[in-house]
């Protein structure tokens, strides 16, 4: 494993010889971080709680496939992320349908021009709050980018659609996150 952290990489060898003890020592430093990436995405505590245990049984179950290329905690985040939006889609089926690709093709000429967004003199909470009143498939992909620090590609990847819809919807959900943000700075919130 290419971890930069002996101790962490003892746990693993030891949570996949089945040690309960090592277990919950590795639940117990990412739990919290895990339950936040969960809740994120479903917006709901007890269902971001049954997603987040549900990752760590699977994560648990598969630590043969982690090979050590990226450190433990962005591998289970990943299986966080994952699970949090099949549970989300599973739950949501009419929004769900809204996550499919049904975007039109936008020139790559568009993104070169394309405003960038500057978060600096904005209060935290007034852009999760600007993030939270978007649709959900503008909600997913921007907590994706911006909260939970993802690539286009990666982005790509957890929500199965092509480079091409990913720019498109990112580029709309910008624009529908800066009219939710103007919204706020109007109302003195």
């Amino acid at each position: 494993m290419a971890s930069t952290n002996p101790d962490i990489d003892y746990l693993i060898t030891q949570c996949g010889k089945g040690n309960r003890s090592a277990q919950f020592e590795v639940y117990n430093r990412y739990y919290k971080a895990m339950y936040n990436t969960a809740l994120r995405i479903v917006k709901d505590n007890h269902w971001a709680e049954d997603v987040m245990q549900e990752a760590f049984l699977k994560a648990f179950t598969k630590l043969d496939t982690f090979k050590g290329d990226v450190a433990f905690g962005a591998w289970l985040k990943k299986i966080v992320v994952n699970h949090s939006l099949d549970s989300y889609k599973k739950i949501n089926r009419h929004t769900a349908e809204a996550l499919e690709p049904v975007l039109y093709k936008v020139e790559d000429e568009d993104y070169k021009n394309e405003e960038v967004l500057d978060f600096t003199n904005m209060q935290v909470q007034q852009v999760i709050t600007a993030i939270q009143g978007l649709k959900e498939s503008y909600r997913i992909i921007l907590t994706l980018l911006y909260i939970e620090g993802y690539d286009q590609e990666e982005i790509c990847e957890i929500m199965g659609i092509t480079a091409g819809n990913c720019r498109t919807t990112l580029s709309r959900a910008k624009s529908s996150l800066l009219k939710n943000l103007n919204i706020y700075e109007e109302r003195g919130e």
